[in-house]
């Protein structure tokens, strides 16, 4: 039987859902990882979110997501990775079923000025029972803490991964998605273990 070559084999497609708070970097990380032109569909903030918007932290911030952003990356000649970043702000949380319709898993961008904008997006995919890891997003002045006081603070189990991150680096924003696909898979192969599908017989 002829064994098939790399470029013949079938390309693996994967969804993967870049979620958080309001300014935590989603976006910059879509832009900074995707080997195509992302597509986002900011627009500026405007006097309709006074009152509604939380700015505390990120006050300089000018533009928002208001829908998704998007992008693809290829980790190896086999294998995309599709970028799917959620809005950040609540009152845009009834997309997100949508967003995350075939996803794999989640990536959650933290952000310790606004630690407490992480807690919807956790609750989030716990409820669905997706994998997801957390990416405390490094920004310039916030305050570095341990990593295992913001796993404490986020109430996030031991088997979640925690990873300190940059999303302006394209190297770190990779290294985030690896683990999360790492993390996804381990995830899958435990649950086929434990829940073996049933031998048919005659």
């Amino acid at each position: 039987m002829p064994v098939s070559t790399p470029s013949e084999q079938p390309i693996s497609q994967l969804k993967i859902v870049i979620a958080g708070g309001f300014g935590a970097g989603k976006t910059t990380l879509v832009a900074q990882t995707s080997d195509i032109e992302p597509i986002s569909t900011d627009e500026q903030l405007t006097t309709a979110g006074i009152g509604t918007d939380r700015l505390d932290g990120v006050e300089t911030k000018t533009s928002t997501t208001v829908a998704f952003d998007f992008g693809r990356i290829s980790l190896s000649q086999n294998r995309d990775l599709y970028l799917f970043g959620t809005p950040g702000q609540a009152r845009y949380q009834f997309m997100w079923n949508d967003i995350v319709d075939g996803a794999i898993g989640a990536v959650v961008l933290a952000d310790t000025r606004r630690l407490q904008d992480s807690f919807d997006p956790v609750n989030y995919f716990l409820s669905l029972q997706l994998p997801f890891i957390v990416g405390l997003n490094r920004f310039e002045g916030s305050a570095r803490y341990p990593i295992d006081n913001v796993r404490e603070a986020l109430r996030l189990d031991a088997d979640i991964p925690l990873v300190g991150c940059d999303a302006r680096d394209p190297r770190s924003g990779r290294h985030l998605l690896i683990t999360l696909v790492k993390h996804a898979h381990a995830r899958a192969v435990r649950a086929r273990h434990a829940h073996p599908s049933p031998v048919l017989t005659d």
